[in-house]
């Protein structure tokens, strides 16, 4: 059973790159437990940043940015980690899958790195998710030979396997046909609304962020409408 989405707080977040130059800056930002924010903008202009941010990976963040009861900034990295691998689901934009693995082994890789008691749940999960995604007769094929569509599908699999309160997706459509990112669109919202999960997506598909409950744009490093 999917744990409960969490409400997040971002409150005066700032990243900085080379040189002290800040690429990312915003002053508030806030998402009730359970719904779907859809960030976009130009590309370049610190979506993946701000993704990023969210997930405490982003080197050089400071600020707040607090899921639930949990200010995760503030954490030491290896508390970080943990905190992402009990609550946090990602769907990176180039897949990051393990070609010499097979996709029951992708899909359950958190159970590698989890307590010996979770790992069957999570390998439980990643059979259940790609059989929900409908690519249950690939579990045992190398990932080598997969479409673009397969692997996507794969990608929301292991983002989902360990049942997390948190999905952050960035560009989930991005490399797929029209028929196949709808088909993904409609997975990943119904799985999202149907468990509770909170949802952030960054994404330029127009289809995809009609379905999120908030969409804000980012432009040159912040949030479009705010001041400086």
């Amino acid at each position: 059973m999917a744990e409960a989405g969490l409400p997040l707080s971002v409150r005066d977040l700032t990243v900085t790159g080379d040189r002290g130059r800040v690429i990312l800056s915003v002053p508030a930002l806030d998402l009730p437990a359970g719904r779907a924010l859809g960030v976009r903008g130009p590309s370049g202009a610190g979506k993946s940043t701000l993704l990023f941010a969210l997930a405490g990976l982003a080197a050089g963040a400071a600020g707040s940015v607090r899921w639930g009861d949990q200010e995760i900034l503030g954490l030491r990295p290896e508390a970080r980690a943990r905190f992402r691998a009990a609550r946090v689901g990602m769907i990176f934009q180039d897949y990051l899958l393990f070609d010499e693995m097979d996709a029951a082994g992708n899909a359950g890789v958190k159970a590698l790195f989890a307590p010996r008691s979770e790992r069957r749940s999570i390998l439980s999960g990643a059979l259940r998710e790609l059989a929900r995604l409908g690519i249950a007769e690939t579990a045992g094929r190398g990932v080598a030979s997969f479409s673009g569509g397969e692997r996507q599908r794969l990608a929301v699999a292991r983002a989902l396997a360990s049942d997390p309160a948190i999905v952050l997706a960035d560009e989930p459509t991005a490399s797929l046909h029209r028929e196949a990112a709808d088909r993904l669109t409609e997975d990943l919202i119904s799985d999202v609304a149907g468990q509770g999960r909170s949802l952030v997506v960054v994404s330029h598909d127009a289809r995809l962020l009609d379905r999120m409950d908030r969409v804000i744009d980012i432009v040159d490093g912040a949030l479009a409408g705010v001041p400086a």
